[in-house]
């Protein structure tokens, strides 16, 4: 078994096929026809990656991702399907929590792959330590984050990117390399890099920014580091 998968569409055909898909590559699927039904699901089971619709009946996607993470603290990788492409519509996806961004209509090879390599960084994240830099602590057991003793909510891949500058500090990380070792070959697109740092700066920095200072720096045509 590769792993376990929620499956949140309402189009019964492409759910179908992508039910199909998965399981002959060794996939288990759960479905959920809607918001409502998927939020039961995604709380009461455990799941390697969810996919979901943003378009669903009731309890929209973006809704549906914003609660699982903010409402139920809950951290399994969320590939999102929708037939929207604009930039804007991709940051809030990402901004909701999403982890991956796949505009319909797409190749099912490429769902194939994305969902492989969600389920593969879960399952590879293992850890025991606590990172702190300044007022910023991370705990890589129970993926705690904490600043000046607020807690705060990241999306999974949120949570890689600042373990990852908090693991190199002081040094500087180029965007290749987080794009390396976030996405390997699959890289969602130009603009998921972009939209996660600027997720990220505005849950670790912009609101201590006045009283503690922002965190992470880009260091022009290089990449980011986070200052001590």
């Amino acid at each position: 078994m590769k792993g376990t998968i929620l499956l949140v569409e309402d189009h019964r055909d492409l759910a179908e096929t992508i039910s199909m898909t998965l399981e002959n590559e060794g996939f288990i699927i759960d479905y959920a026809a809607d918001g409502l039904q998927a939020l039961q699901l995604a709380t009461s089971q455990v799941f390697d990656t969810i996919i979901l619709d943003v378009m669903l009946p009731g309890i929209d996607g973006f809704t549906v991702c914003r609660r699982l993470r903010s409402e139920f603290g809950l951290d399994t990788p969320v590939l999102m399907l929708t037939a929207r492409d604009q930039i804007d519509d991709k940051l809030e996806g990402f901004e909701h929590g999403a982890d991956d961004y796949l505009v319909k209509p797409f190749v099912m090879a490429e769902l194939q792959a994305r969902v492989t390599a969600l389920v593969n960084r879960k399952r590879g994240e293992i850890g025991n330590t606590n990172i702190s830099i300044r007022d910023l602590t991370l705990d890589t057991r129970t993926r705690q984050v904490t600043r000046a003793g607020n807690d705060i909510v990241l999306s999974p891949t949120g949570f890689r990117i600042l373990r990852i500058l908090l693991r190199e500090s002081p040094g500087v990380v180029t965007r290749e390399a987080l794009e390396n070792e976030l996405w390997g070959d699959d890289v969602p697109d130009s603009d998921a890099l972009r939209s996660h740092i600027y997720i990220l700066r505005k849950a670790i920095d912009r609101p201590y920014e006045n009283d503690h200072g922002a965190l992470i720096k880009t260091v022009k045509g290089v990449g980011l580091k986070i200052e001590a």
